[in-house]
């Protein structure tokens, strides 16, 4: 299972950090990307992380704002969002896959996900 937290209302410019607590695999074992739909839009990529250490990506919308980590100690995968923008309001989801694949369809387990909103 995957449960994410950290989700909110903050305003533009602020910073969030978003939590996935994995349990039941092995998380070391694993990939993970995190996600985010807003309503009426498909859902889109965020960042992913692979199993080895070092390998992250973003999108254009993302990098330089948002980090990915991994904790493998305490199972959990987070999400640093800095600079927040309105358009960024969505629900965040976490994903668990064998690779750090950019499509969402290609991931086996998700949570959940947590509400985060950007007022401007």
């Amino acid at each position: 299972q995957l449960r994410e937290s950290g989700g909110g209302l903050v305003q533009a410019g602020d910073s969030l950090r978003l939590s996935c607590l994995v349990t039941g695999h092995t998380i070391n074992r694993f990939a993970f990307g995190w996600f985010r739909q807003a309503p009426g839009k498909e859902r889109e990529l965020v960042a992913t992380i692979s199993w080895t250490v070092g390998r992250t990506q973003y999108t254009d919308s993302t990098k330089g704002r948002f980090t990915v980590s991994r904790d493998n100690d305490k199972s959990t995968v987070y999400l640093q969002m800095n600079s927040l923008k309105p358009e960024a309001s969505a629900r965040y989801s976490c994903a668990l896959g064998v690779s750090d694949y950019d499509a969402p369809e290609k991931y086996d387990v998700w949570g959940q996900g947590t509400q985060v909103t950007v007022s401007s």
